[in-house]
């Protein structure tokens, strides 16, 4: 069987394509598809413009488009605008509101295109609406949320937030940038951020290596120093993120920096701080060993010492004598190491007094440049004014005496000058090992020596440790300084260059300014009860106390004086020696306390105060001189006692 076509089959087959067309566009339901006149009227109506605008093509078609627009597009003329676009430009399309039948409104994605005959002539609209407000509502969201991440990012102060291209431009500016790096935005946005690195780091291509990290390994994080707009440096912590889109492409970094100087600043001076009391732990260790070494070396001196004195009465031989001399001799040496020791060790007794450091070193340079012959030239320099301290002034001496010979011995030549300064300091709190914050004068030696390693320097205070060669030193030197400083409540520090030089400074505390003389009359306490086991001792001091116009009583024993307190409540004064057999002047003063709270208490030794602390933990709650004491000294502690 044989088909053939002829026109009218071809005029159904076109019918059929339309047909099925039609009933395609009229079965859609996600987009409204219709089509409009010249004039825009509705011609044609489908199932997705029903679901969409909520008409039916009865109540529609034949009627005008503009009725689906707002009123405010409507005053407008916004439809017959949309028509003439599309008339003039083949196509319309926008994004805004529309109006549903019920009177509801949706955010509808439009699109008018003009349609015309083959000769060009407009034959109306072909119309296509899709309702898209789920998806407005998702980009409002998602605006909203990326705004307030923005206004988040700006409005942080304590990180220096931003972002960079893949080549390092800067492309954003938060307030925490400003407020580290010192930069507006438009200062930087757009400029490459090393310019926020050192030279050095610069130099060492540093800021690429950093990107570089950042893109391959997903993340870089690391600390150093950076630059300020004013040039000045902090240490920054950094992290530099990659930022990748949906395709893995590369398009950009996040860069967050704090400036996190302080916390670096506390970290090291916790480890410096750390690394000192460990020091002084150690040199206190070494300290009660080295004293009872001495203590006990000394008794065995002693013991020599009196054999000697006794071989010399019997024995009249000039060999014999001749021998004894060279023991002799060895004795005093041996005493004036175990004094050394006792000094290190901070058990030896001391006299401290209110002294001018520059009077004692331009009165004892004499002496210093005869012992250090060797060397070109000891130069002063000391400042003018200086404060007084309280030291011993003969223990001063002798450290002064040790660092200027430890200063000649490592210039193994004529190299230049020895040089001594003072100066006046004021200290933060631990900026010098352990010492509180406060006014000190510091004293330096600074030679042009051979200089310390570090390892050196960690050991150089410690007893017998010499890097001279043997029967050149005896390794005490500094131990005997550090000492003298400790036992002056002050400290001592050593910078040293290998092949430069070595400066060792001691700080000792300043005193305030000289009191005036103090009259007698202008004192409350007129009763004072003095106690000392030593008849001389109590019999100066009842007489001190009479020079300063008090009724005086005395005791010699810590029973008696005990007695003499229940028995005269008036008593206003306790003057006791510390060191008393059977009840000692600690128990006294306590029971004096319980008796009468308002008296006034002040105690008196021999002995060094880092001795008795150790041995009386309610040493500090009393007021305390040194023996041999002045007037000075005990009229000070009776205006501080308490």
């Amino acid at each position: 069987m044989t088909l053939s076509f002829s026109p009218g089959n071809s005029e159904i087959s076109d019918f059929a394509e339309s047909e099925r067309f039609r009933l395609l566009v009229a079965g859609v339901i996600d987009y409204a598809i219709y089509m409009l006149s010249p004039e825009g009227i509705v011609c044609s109506w489908n199932a997705g413009a029903q679901r969409f605008k909520g008409y039916t093509a009865e109540e529609i078609i034949g009627k005008h488009f503009s009725q689906f627009y707002t009123p405010e597009d409507k005053a407008i003329n916004f439809p017959a605008k949309a028509l003439q676009t599309a008339r003039d430009s083949g196509r319309f399309e926008d994004e805004g509101w529309r109006v549903r039948k019920d009177g509801s409104r949706f955010w509808a994605s439009v699109v008018i295109d003009a349609i015309r005959d083959d000769d060009g002539n407009l034959l109306g609209f072909a119309k296509i609406t899709r309702d898209i407000t789920d998806r407005k509502k998702t980009a409002e969201q998602l605006h909203a949320s990326e705004e307030r991440f923005r206004l988040l990012v700006q409005g942080v102060t304590d990180y220096a937030i931003y972002m960079l291209s893949p080549e390092g431009i800067i492309t954003n500016w938060n307030l925490g940038g400003k407020r580290i790096k010192g930069y507006d935005s438009e200062e930087v946005i757009g400029s490459h951020f090393s310019r926020f690195y050192s030279e050095e780091d610069r130099a060492k291509g540093l800021p690429m290596y950093a990107l570089g990290q950042a893109a391959s390994q997903g993340r870089f994080e690391s600390e150093g120093w950076r630059v300020r707009k004013d040039g000045s440096r902090f240490w920054a912590h950094v992290v530099i993120d990659p930022i990748r889109n949906d395709m893995g492409e590369l398009i950009g970094f996040a860069k967050v920096t704090r400036d996190t100087t302080e916390r670096r600043n506390a970290e090291l001076l916790l480890e410096k701080t750390q690394q000192a009391l460990f020091q002084s732990q150690k040199l206190e260790a070494i300290g009660k060993l080295t004293g009872g070494i001495a203590h006990d070396f000394n008794n065995l001196l002693g013991v020599v010492m009196n054999g000697v004195g006794i071989l010399r009465m019997e024995n009249s031989s000039a060999n014999t004598l001749k021998v004894l001399d060279s023991i002799e001799r060895s004795v005093n040496r041996g005493s004036a190491l175990t004094k050394q020791l006792l000094t290190f060790a901070r058990q030896q007794t001391v006299k401290p007094e209110r002294q001018d450091l520059n009077k004692i070193i331009v009165s004892f340079a004499a002496m210093l440049r005869r012992t250090n012959q060797d060397v070109e030239d000891i130069e002063l320099g000391l400042k003018d004014s200086l404060p007084d301290v309280l030291i011993d002034p003969a223990q001063f001496e002798s450290a002064l005496l040790n660092l200027v010979i430890n200063a000649r011995d490592a210039m193994t030549e004529k190299s230049g000058k020895l040089q001594i300064t003072t100066e006046t300091v004021n200290l933060h709190e631990h900026e010098v090992n352990q010492l509180p914050a406060g006014t000190y004068v510091k004293v330096s030696t600074t030679d042009k020596g051979q200089g310390m390693t570090q390892e050196v320097i960690d050991r150089a205070l410690e007893p017998f440790y010499t890097t001279k060669p043997v029967g050149k030193g005896t390794g005490l030197g500094l131990s005997q300084v550090y000492g003298f400083v400790h036992l002056s409540k002050g400290d001592l520090t050593i910078e040293s260059v290998v092949g430069s030089g070595t400066t060792i400074a001691m700080y000792l505390p300043a005193l305030a300014e000289k009191p005036e003389s103090v009259d007698s009359k202008s004192f409350k306490f007129k009763k004072v009860l003095v106690v000392d086991d030593q008849v001389d001792v109590l019999d100066m001091a009842v007489g001190l106390f009479q020079s300063l116009g008090f009724e005086v009583l005395a005791a010699n024993d810590g029973e008696t004086a005990l007695q003499i307190l229940q028995d005269t409540p008036d008593i206003q004064v306790l003057f006791s020696d510390l060191v008393m057999p059977e009840m000692n002047g600690m128990e006294l003063a306590q029971q004096a306390k319980l008796l009468n709270p308002s008296i006034k208490v002040v105690l008196a030794s021999g002995y060094a105060e880092p001795a008795l602390l150790a041995k009386n933990p309610h040493f500090n709650d009393f007021q305390f001189v040194s023996k041999p004491y002045r007037i000075q000294e005990v009229i000070e502690k009776l205006n501080k006692s308490a």
